[in-house]
């Protein structure tokens, strides 16, 4: 019997199948049956399962035996990169089955004349971005555009679904509901921890009781094999970018064709770069990607992935999703991953065959990552996904919306809280709550009434909302978009290309002279020039390393919870290096080890001071702002508290005096009036304002001709935060901003869970020294963080700590360590 042989697939796509050798998946068959039907899908499949076909195939199919022309097929990607490469790879099979389909991409790289042309001639299948559909939902002739579109493709939904792009792309959803609403939804994700959640996301209603949408799984692939280095150095203290395994990962990439290196910041991107070419003695093509470079640069790279020209790329999530590289042999994970979610998505960038086991391999940078990574590992075998509880959309968010719903055309406000309350994020938004975003985008709210610039609507005089003047909307398109990433300069090479764009405060702490590592290069900074940093090749010095902000990814709530049942169970230690077995068998001698359930709190004394270290394992967002809270108790207690230090796994204090009663200092109550006091003076909670403010249109960061520098809008939001705060504190905006801070930066949610997960299970040891399992979070205490390999300094501070914590240790033996070609020397 032909394998293909259903009456849904016609002799031409049949036959393109059966010159490549394939037959079609049984998803991929469930997904043209779905759209056959009319019925929105959302398909989740292992990478290597033809995921992104079985979304395009049933447009391809309906194009080939109805063409027509006009947009039929809208595909939204959260990367630009993977939009370029899904247009690329749907070339292939447009060109070989002869179909007379046109397929583009636009993102913010797309120029201005094909952008134009796109509106006024759209191609049959578009793949574009969140903020790139926002802004063409803006546009008065949006309707026009978009009334004979018949299917949406949200790809890696489960990337998008709980964020503020998220919050957009449903808003806009929700709109193109009301403009195509012949339109069917179609979903696509590998890792999903929750179906439910985003089978609301992709209904029209919202809700999960929708019934509107099919869930399609594919199969299981093949288990992936995952090892965690075993390296013949000894295991660093601190530290986050794996210097010493260097040499071996090197190793490894001589013996496969093709791997992949992720790291988790740009930061470490680049020294772990810099730091394979210094032992590539045969000059092995490694490359580099992260969003900071130039999209010529990033695009060179892609192109040179496929066509397997390198051996190795080093990257950032800029490369997590979905970008098909079959050739793929060995993914990479630099430092721990995180989350398993997000380490089965980095795995599945190897291999893609649907039969056959990816290949990867964890490299722990530091001792408490090690644990990470075999709770990470565990949790991949187990099937376990981690993934946040969906918050309520973001206000701001919604401001944005309406006033590019303004820019479309008029609308009246009942007929646009309706559709707002068909998106998932905000199917539970109340008419009020929808009355205070309106307000504040059409007259600024109580406060900024007074200021016309915040006059952006106006009522007509049949109850509908209007842009108060075409100035409005230009201002709108210039900024829309939820990334509120720092202000970027770009990097020029004397007279030549551009690098790349780097942050704005960082170039502001050079003086020409200094250099930095940037797109794999050494780089001397030679001035600023127009908005952008002139750099020449070379130069002399320590090079610093561009850090960026929000670069840093927080330890999840379930991997924390097998970090914590490892710690706790002495009999699994055995898989674990001796390096890291022999600390945890001393942290047990010395001290105790923390439980599964409650809170070690450990105090002793050091060069006069008393420290606290709290071995909470909630993230460093949330350990911020315990510290935060803490130090504030303890300084009312007059304890004399002299600071603190956050790391993902552990918080330490230092103080005068040690805390009696630690029930009462961790107490649920702090998040009440200490809470409050903190937020209010805190400069978090400004940043986190600023954030909003921009989101929210209140400030624009680009004006025609001209951009604001970080300076300029860090004033502007924190005079109208001043005066909100002062004039009119249930302003929607303060609201926003302090939701925000909740989930974000301060992780309060957490925070409180952790709280009265903890209530009456707090064990306290007091020692007379520092113990073994501290010695890593007194290491970080003054050093500037910039994800960078440990100095001179740091290993002297390490050796001292060691001997004082773990006397019984003495200095190991020198190892036999492997040579450039893998021989022992």
């Amino acid at each position: 019997m032909d394998p293909i042989s259903s009456p849904l697939i016609p002799p031409n796509v049949a036959g393109w199948f059966r010159s490549r050798g394939w037959a079609p998946h049984a998803h991929q068959l469930a997904m043209v049956a779905a759209a056959d039907e009319g019925a929105s899908a959302l398909l989740i499949a292992p990478t290597g399962g033809g995921k992104t076909l079985a979304g395009f195939l049933p447009s391809l199919i309906e194009l080939a035996e109805r063409p027509r022309d006009g947009l039929h097929t809208l595909y939204i990607s959260p990367l630009k990169a993977l939009a370029v490469d899904i247009q690329r790879n749907l070339e292939s099979p447009i060109a070989e089955m002869r179909l007379p389909i046109r397929a583009e991409t636009r993102t913010g790289d797309t120029p201005e004349a094909k952008r134009r042309r796109q509106r006024a001639h759209p191609p049959h299948i578009l793949m574009t971005t969140p903020e790139s559909l926002a802004l063409l939902l803006s546009y008065s002739d949006s309707d026009r555009l978009f009334h004979p579109l018949r299917c949406v493709i949200v790809d890696e939904l489960h990337a998008l679904a709980g964020t503020k792009r998220g919050d957009l792309l449903a808003l806009a959803l929700a709109r193109l509901g009301r403009l195509a609403p012949a339109a069917r939804r179609v979903g696509l994700s590998a890792t999903v921890a929750a179906p439910d959640q985003l089978l609301a996301w992709l209904s029209r209603s919202g809700r999960t009781d929708g019934g509107d949408v099919k869930l399609v799984l594919g199969r299981s692939g093949a288990a992936p094999t995952i090892d965690i280095l075993d390296s013949r150095e000894r295991l660093p203290w601190a530290g986050h970018t794996a210097q010493h395994a260097m040499a071996e990962l090197y190793q490894r990439i001589r013996q496969q064709r093709t791997t992949l290196v992720f790291v988790n910041t740009r930061a470490q991107a680049e020294m772990v770069f810099q730091a394979l070419w210094k032992v590539n003695d045969d000059t092995l093509p490694i490359a580099l990607h992260h969003g900071s470079l130039a999209v010529e640069q990033r695009r060179k790279v892609e192109a040179a992935m496929a066509r397997g020209d390198l051996r190795a790329v080093v990257a950032t999530s800029s490369l997590d999703l979905g970008i098909d590289w079959a050739a793929v042999d060995l993914v990479v994970q630099i430092g721990a991953p995180k989350g398993s979610s997000r380490l089965i998505q980095r795995i599945g960038r190897a291999n893609h065959r649907l039969d056959e086991p990816s290949r990867a391999l964890l490299v722990p940078a530091n001792r408490f990552e090690v644990l990470e990574c075999r709770a990470a590992l565990d949790a991949v075998r187990a099937g376990a996904l981690d993934g946040e509880t969906p918050r309520p959309g973001g206000f701001d968010v919604l401001a944005q919306h309406m006033l590019g719903m303004a820019c479309a055309a008029p609308f009246h406000p009942d007929a646009l809280y309706e559709e707002v309350v068909s998106a998932a994020p905000y199917a539970d938004l109340s008419r009020d709550e929808f009355d205070d975003v309106l307000d504040f985008v059409a007259t600024g709210g109580y406060a900024l009434g007074a200021y016309e610039r915040f006059q952006r609507l106006r009522r007509g005089e049949d109850g509908r909302m209007a842009v108060s003047g075409p100035a409005v909307a230009r201002l709108y398109r210039m900024n829309v978009g939820t990334i509120t990433q720092e202000p970027l300069l770009r990097v020029r090479l004397n007279r030549g290309p551009v690098l790349g764009e780097v942050e704005e405060y960082f170039i502001q702490g050079l003086t020409p002279g200094d250099t930095f590592l940037f797109a794999g290069q050494l780089l001397k900074f030679l001035g600023v020039r127009e908005m952008e940093a002139q750099v020449a090749k070379g130069g002399t010095g320590d090079p610093k390393i561009p850090a960026y902000a929000g670069g840093r990814l927080p330890l999840t709530t379930h991997l924390a919870e097998r970090v914590r049942a490892i710690l706790a169970d002495p009999a699994g230690w055995r898989e674990l290096p001796d390096d890291v077995r022999e600390w945890l068998e001393l942290q047990r001698l010395r001290s105790v080890l923390p439980a599964r359930d409650g809170l070690l709190v450990e105090l002793f004394p050091r060069n006069g001071k008393r420290f606290l270290v709290a071995y909470a394992f909630e993230g460093r967002n949330a350990h911020q702002t315990l510290g935060m809270l803490l130090t504030r108790r303890m300084e009312r207690l007059g304890l004399g508290p002299l600071g603190f230090v956050a790391t993902d796994y552990v918080l330490a204090v230092w103080s005068l005096r040690s805390p009696d009663d630690l029930d009462a200092l961790f107490d649920q109550d702090m998040l009440g009036d200490d809470l409050e006091a903190w937020m209010e003076e805190s400069s978090m909670l400004r940043r986190t304002f600023r954030n909003v403010a921009l989101i929210a249109g209140v400030i624009e960061r680009r004006h025609p001709g001209q951009e604001k520098s970080g300076r300029q809008v860090t004033v502007s939001s924190d005079l109208i935060y001043d005066v909100l705060r002062k004039h009119d504190p249930g302003h929607v905006l303060l609201r926003a901003t302090r939701a925000d801070a909740a989930g974000g930066l301060t992780d309060i949610r957490r925070l409180a869970d952790f709280l009265a997960r903890v209530r009456r299970r707090i064990a306290r040891k007091d020692l007379d020294r520092i113990s073994p399992l501290a010695v890593p979070v007194i290491l970080e205490i003054g050093r500037e963080r910039i994800d960078g390999d440990a100095t001179d300094e740091l290993l002297a501070a390490a050796a001292d700590l060691v001997a004082e914590a773990m006397p019984e240790l003495r200095p190991p033996p020198k190892r036999a360590e492997p040579d450039r070609q893998g021989r022992l020397l």
